[in-house]
This record gives C-alpha cells, sequence and structure tokens, in this order.
C-alpha cells in the first residue's frame, strides 16, 4: 500500500477509489485463494493496471503529510430517496439505486450517485490504522469520470443508517410506504440489517449473486460532517483498477455496532 505523497484538505484528501464488481464477460476475482489481490493482474489483461498503475487505491492517509487547500469547499451533496437494491457481489455487498437520486457537486461538476457498498475491513487506513468497515458512495460524472466518497467507521453504537433510525439529527434515511388509510400514504424506516439478513438466507440457500429489494432509499444523512475531508485522486479498489478515480474520505469516523459489521461480512 503506498503511503500519501501528496495531499489536498479542507482538512482535505482527494481520493480515487472504485469498487465495481467484476462485470459480465470479466474475469473472476477475489480477496482469497488463487485470485486474490497479488494475482489480479494475471487474470487478465483488463487488470494490467492492478499492478503497473502509478495512481492506485487504496492509501494510507498519512495526517501529518495532509495540506489545508483554502480552495477547496464543503462537499455539497444534494440526494433524494429512490428505490434501490440490496445485491450480493460475492466480495461485498452493494445497494445499487434503480433511479436518479441526485449528485454530489466537486469543483462545479455534477456526479451523479449510483450505488454505494461496504468494505469490511477498510480498504484505506488512517495513519497505518485500518478501520472495521468502510462505506463507499460512487458517483459518476456526465462524461464518465468517477467520484467516490468514502466513510470510516468504528466500532460503537448502531450505525442509524443501516438501523433505519429516522431521528431528528438524520432524517430521510430510508423508508417504505404505508397506508393508513385509502387516502392517506405516509413513509416508514426500512432497516436494511433486516434486509441483510434476507439476502444472507438466499445466499445460504445457493442463491449467489441475489438481490433483494430494500425500498425506498436516502444517502443524504450518510454525507453529513463534510466541512473535513481528505481528498487525492487514485483508481478504483478492484479490477479493472482504473485510475483517475477522485476520492473523498469524510474525516468524521462514524460509529457502527459489531452486530452490524458483522452482517457485512457474513456473505
Amino acid at each position: 500500500m503506498a503511503t500519501l505523497t501528496y495531499i489536498c484538505v479542507l482538512l482535505v484528501l482527494c481520493l480515487c477509489v472504485g469498487q465495481l464488481m467484476a462485470q459480465e464477460g470479466r474475469a473472476r476475482f477475489a480477496y482469497d485463494g488463487i485470485i486474490n489481490p497479488e494475482k489480479w493482474a494475471d487474470l487478465s489483461p483488463q487488470y494490467a493496471l492492478c499492478a503497473r498503475g502509478t495512481r492506485q487505491s487504496p492509501i494510507d492517509i498519512a495526517r501529518h503529510a495532509a495540506v489545508a487547500d483554502p480552495d477547496l469547499k464543503p462537499l455539497g451533496s444534494l440526494y433524494n430517496p429512490g428505490s434501490a437494491t440490496l445485491i450480493d457481489n460475492g466480495f461485498n455487498v452493494m445497494l445499487k439505486y434503480g433511479e436518479e437520486v441526485g449528485v454530489i457537486v466537486i469543483d462545479g461538476k455534477n456526479y451523479k450517485l449510483q450505488q454505494l457498498h461496504w468494505h469490511s475491513p477498510s480498504e484505506h487506513t488512517i495513519d497505518g490504522v485500518r478501520y472495521p468497515v468502510e462505506l463507499h458512495l460512487v458517483h459518476v460524472s456526465e462524461d464518465g469520470n468517477i467520484s467516490v466518497v468514502a466513510v470510516l467507521y468504528k466500532y460503537g453504537h448502531a450505525d442509524p443508517f443501516l438501523a433505519g433510525m429516522n431521528a431528528s439529527d438524520s432524517p430521510w434515511l430510508m423508508l417504505q410506504p404505508a397506508i393508513l388509510s385509502s387516502n392517506i400514504l405516509v413513509f416508514q424506516p426500512v432497516q436494511l440489517e433486516e434486509k441483510m439478513t434476507s439476502l444472507l438466507k438466499a445466499v445460504k440457500n445457493g442463491n449467489h449473486h441475489a438481490n433483494v429489494t430494500a425500498g425506498l432509499v436516502s444517502a443524504r444523512a450518510l454525507t453529513h460532517h463534510t466541512n473535513k475531508y481528505y481528498r487525492y485522486v487514485g483508481s478504483l479498489t478492484t479490477p479493472p483498477c482504473t485510475e483517475g478515480v477522485t476520492w473523498n474520505i469524510l474525516g468524521k469516523v462514524k460509529q457502527i455496532s459489531p452486530e452490524q459489521a458483522n452482517s457485512l461480512t457474513s456473505l
């Protein structure tokens, strides 16, 4: 893992990462066995950058090397609730949107939120410290550029996004419609933990790469506290390891319960 040699901060560091599951027609890869990361570049000519790239992610963020950039602004996210599906990628769990749900604005350019997924343990480290979980919100611009917002988690209280809590400080996390009467439609919290359990059952029953409808999900609360972040340009963290990805790693480490973290690694 390379150590970051330059950083732009608001406390900000720009980070390129990516996790996109191996697309159909591409060589399979994994994190262990004979197709582990050390072997990725040998699996296909398309994966050559995984070994020969010069700006590969993930990286270790050395905070002492971070340079404050007064021109960098807080991340501006404009997310709306949208229909989403939980998918077992075989190496992680992804929440994929089936419609446009909003954008994040970086340097005046809009990047549309496509999907989010979890890695456990974290891929990036800060001052050599690896965290139990890392969440990636993957965005793509009209011209095909990728920007990822990464959120690191430490053990603590339950993550409200997974638990479906609609607390006053975390509104509109994930909702599902409920009809109270013929004329009244309200929305209730969706517990992603329950959806994860359904996904796990499907996988254990032999339905690999299973998917479960998650309902109406909003990522708005995930990008609170974006005044401090680290930005760098790197790559996708899985094959084909494409470079030129803009990474934005939130400086605030959030909390997740051990039970929730285990649910992300049980598939």
